[in-house]
């Protein structure tokens, strides 16, 4: 069975994540979302259990697609779930660069067991991300566009 994880704060899900994660399910027969359980550079980030919550209702028609807490290293995670692979998804050059640099230390300390595939926004995706939304909600703004 091939397993890929998709992991992530999700502080909140948007559609730029509903879109990597339909875009990468064809890939696999298990795409299991983990969602960071303590992520100690996000204080303010809801819960777990509720940012999970949200995103189970997304997908609760799909059964190839799982939502799990996860805690520590993506790695650790993947190998859990006896992924070998993880999903990332880069909306630019400087996303591509932090994400090729942990891709290249994950396969170091994992001895190339776990690999890591990048998939890029949609164009019309590439502007929107958690923080964004946090950013417009904290002023008013209705951000329901920008979520799933």
């Amino acid at each position: 069975m091939r397993t890929g994880i998709f992991v992530g704060s999700f502080n909140p899900f948007t559609i730029g994540h509903d879109s990597i994660v339909r875009r990468a399910l064809p890939l696999f027969d298990r795409l299991v979302i983990g969602v960071v359980g303590d992520n100690v550079q996000k204080p303010d980030m809801l819960p777990a259990e509720e940012r999970m919550k949200a995103i189970k209702a997304l997908y609760v028609n799909e059964p190839a697609i799982e939502v799990k807490p996860y805690f520590g290293l993506a790695v650790d995670f993947a190998r859990a779930e006896n992924a070998r692979f993880i999903v990332k998804g880069v909306r630019s050059a400087k996303d591509f660069e932090y994400e090729r640099e942990q891709a290249e230390i994950n396969r170091m300390i994992t001895n190339g067991e776990v690999e890591t595939i990048l998939l890029y926004a949609e164009p019309q995706l590439s502007s929107i991300s958690s923080s964004m939304v946090r950013e417009l909600q904290h002023f008013g703004i209705d951000v329901s566009k920008f979520l799933p």
